[in-house]
């Protein structure tokens, strides 16, 4: 009987053990669920902070060019102010299409800088010209934080045990964002240029 009373009380002492285990998994597995979640979000909200500066850059190309190039410029600017910055992109897919948005804009001014030769000469120009590229660097490395932090939320998302407190707390996997594909297409086939 002391046997069974033994073997009752351990196996007793073995489940709150168990339970205890598995309630600190769940806990520490929803707070860095929610860690990354969060940083997901703070990642998104800085591309769209970045990409709103980078509309005033845009905007302010455009206002120099205006000063040479008249109506082109003062047409671009409009389109810029009617789609522009100030605009939420709360989502991978909204920051996506600002982003090719403001790239179709960028290729707009360039054929207008391109005709102007005393206007790429400008100093307001290239100051303007400067600061673009800084905002197009600031935005690329906020989407590689943002797509690094959201590969390590899929993974927790995805990946056994974890995924199981994901499932119950209904956490989802994040989209990425995705590469600028004209951009892309538009740089040279190494491939080709050294296969000759």
């Amino acid at each position: 009987m002391e046997i069974v009373a033994v073997l009752a009380s351990l196996l007793c002492g073995g489940l709150v053990l168990l339970l205890i285990i598995v309630a600190v998994y769940f806990v520490s597995t929803q707070r860095k669920l929610v860690s990354l979640d969060e940083l997901c979000k703070n990642a998104l909200s800085q591309i769209e902070v970045q990409l709103n500066s980078r509309f005033d850059a845009v905007l302010s190309l455009a206002k120099t060019a205006a000063k040479y190039a008249g109506h082109e410029s003062e047409t671009i600017i409009k389109t810029i102010e009617a789609r522009g910055g100030g605009r939420t992109a709360a989502t991978p897919e909204a920051i996506n299409q600002q982003s090719d948005m403001l790239s179709q804009m960028m290729g707009r001014l360039n054929v207008v800088f391109e005709r102007y030769p005393d206007l790429k000469a400008s100093e307001l120009y290239v100051n303007a010209q400067n600061g673009q590229k800084e905002y197009e660097e600031n935005v690329r490395m906020s989407r590689m934080v943002y797509n690094d932090t959201a590969t390590k939320m899929n993974r927790m998302v995805r990946q056994w045990p974890s995924s199981m407190v994901a499932s119950i707390l209904h956490f989802a996997e994040k989209e990425y964002l995705k590469v600028d594909d004209e951009k892309k297409r538009s740089y040279p086939n190494l491939d080709e240029a050294f296969a000759k």
